[in-house]
């Protein structure tokens, strides 16, 4: 039996890792592509380099900024299918590193797509896009009619991005964004908001007498489950033609109401007083402060509320999420993945 071959930038990471066992599922060999200073960072592939998969599993050094070792990889592999998942993805960090951010998101896209055309490499790409695209637009729900409005360092360096590929595609290529909304698991980076509250609040559950210091608690985000997500990355290569399609659930909370809803399943009911700053939340149980607001973690430019329609990828690539938030929360605080 011939095995498809997929190549998988930025396989180390959350969804890289989900991806690269969902297409080993389907019995396709997988290359992946990880920085030499990801080294100590293979936590999230345990799961395939100790199962019986490992064979056709293989990774690579790399940098989707060196153009030179991209044409060697992609020489050498010659895969059917690209993900490219590479990128600086922490949207607060962008702020302060916009160059290095634009090096990967932006200019390490066009590497790629030039390695593949000046290589004649007959094969899908996907690339992974963002719902930060969207900005602070005047929609209340957002779909790929929705202007983009990008208000971030990263969010404009994944416009070019967006918009490349959509060149590249009308030049003929097999390439497509997938515009994610917002997507969690227990292998999400510790960075980002959602693992922080979680990994802080099983500290405190455990006698921490840390405080969880949070920015903007009332910016509003659509939420999903990353193993759930990296199905459909895999069916929009699989469609006839390319196209460019939303991937959220459809319902939106508060960074505020996510705080809420773990503490309340760690039985640590939170009280909220104060505003704006000097608002705290309280443990109901024994009136200790367990979350303050440190301006540091405000963006430069609030980005308040996403919510997606994903009418045409229901349509389509029949998207059907089934994770509630209340599901992936608990999900992320036990640390087991759930069978989709």
């Amino acid at each position: 039996m011939k095995h498809k071959i997929a190549l998988i930038t930025g396989v180390t990471g959350q969804d890289g890792s989900y991806l690269a066992e969902f297409l080993l599922n389907k019995n396709y060999i997988v290359h992946g592509i990880r920085r030499i200073n990801s080294n100590n960072n293979l936590n999230n592939l345990t799961n395939i380099l100790n199962s019986k998969y490992k064979r056709r599993f293989n990774l690579h050094y790399g940098d989707i900024t060196d153009s030179t070792n991209l044409h060697k990889i992609l020489s050498r592999v010659k895969p059917h299918e690209i993900y490219n998942l590479a990128a600086q993805s922490h949207v607060h960090v962008s702020f302060q590193i916009p160059e290095y951010t634009h090096n990967v998101n932006a200019l390490g896209c066009l590497k790629l797509l030039e390695a593949i055309k000046n290589l004649k490499i007959n094969c899908k790409l996907y690339q992974a896009s963002t719902s930060e695209l969207f900005g602070n637009n005047n929609n209340k729900i957002q779909n790929e009619q929705t202007p983009f409005k990008p208000i971030s360092p990263y969010s404009i360096s994944k416009l070019y991005s967006y918009n490349l590929i959509n060149y590249y595609m009308h030049q003929g290529m097999f390439a497509c964004n997938g515009i994610l909304f917002n997507h969690e698991s227990p292998r999400r980076g510790n960075s980002f908001v959602t693992q922080k509250i979680i990994n802080a609040a099983l500290r405190i559950k455990n006698n921490s007498n840390e405080t969880l210091n949070l920015g903007n608690l009332y910016a509003k985000r659509d939420w999903g489950y990353a193993k759930e997500y990296v199905k459909y990355m895999w069916k929009m290569l699989q469609l006839k033609n390319p196209e460019n399609l939303v991937i959220a659930s459809g319902k939106t909370y508060s960074v505020k109401e996510f705080v809420n809803k773990v503490f309340n399943k760690l039985d640590m009911p939170i009280k909220w007083h104060g505003k704006g700053i000097n608002e705290v939340g309280i443990n109901k149980k024994n009136n200790k402060i367990l979350i303050k607001i440190d301006p540091y973690y405000f963006r430069k430019i609030e980005l308040n509320n996403l919510l997606g329609d994903a009418s045409k990828a229901k349509k389509l690539i029949k998207f059907k999420p089934k994770v509630s938030l209340d599901q992936l929360i608990d999900i992320m605080i036990e640390k087991k993945d759930i069978d989709i």
